[in-house]
């Protein structure tokens, strides 16, 4: 893909997509997000640190803390540019609000995130029910998203 389509598809929401580019730009931004997920997963045990059982300066959860940091800028690259191509398929799909409607399965995303994230760090105050009904909300945008932008029969292009 040229310079000016990537730029098209993930740093403005103007315009409209079809269901084929669009499956391509959310696999694009998947493909590129999962090894980075992974890795977190490998190294988020030594993101909690007590200093009652390790030393002061422990190597590996300096790194863990240092990926994260690297970690949570390309997550919120990968939400902007999936709201981006996301608005652009609503639009395409004739729904309103465009923005706010390709908004709703990134920002329940990043809800159980840090629910996932926080949850264990505050267990006596925060249930993990509350971790499993952030994730189920999360699935149930992202499969509504998924079906709505991507394998919904109807590919015209509507006016708004």
């Amino acid at each position: 893909m040229d310079r000016e389509r990537l730029r098209f598809l993930y740093q403005t929401e103007q315009g409209r997509i079809d269901r084929a580019t669009w499956r391509r730009g959310a696999g694009g931004i998947v493909a590129a997000l999962l090894p980075l997920t992974l890795i977190w997963f490998a190294l988020q045990p030594y993101s909690v640190h007590d200093l009652a059982t390790t030393p002061f300066f422990a190597p590996m959860t300096v790194l863990a803390y240092a990926y994260v940091i690297f970690y949570a800028f390309a997550v919120m690259l990968s939400v902007v540019s999936f709201i981006n191509l996301s608005t652009k398929r609503f639009r395409d799909r004739g729904l309103a609000p465009p923005l706010g409607l390709a908004s709703i399965a990134p920002l329940l995303a990043l809800v159980a995130g840090a629910a996932h994230f926080w949850q264990p760090r505050a267990a006596e105050i925060m249930s993990r029910w509350y971790v499993w009904g952030a994730d189920a909300l999360f699935v149930a945008a992202a499969l509504w998203t998924i079906y709505e932008l991507g394998w919904r029969e109807d590919d015209s292009v509507a006016p708004l």
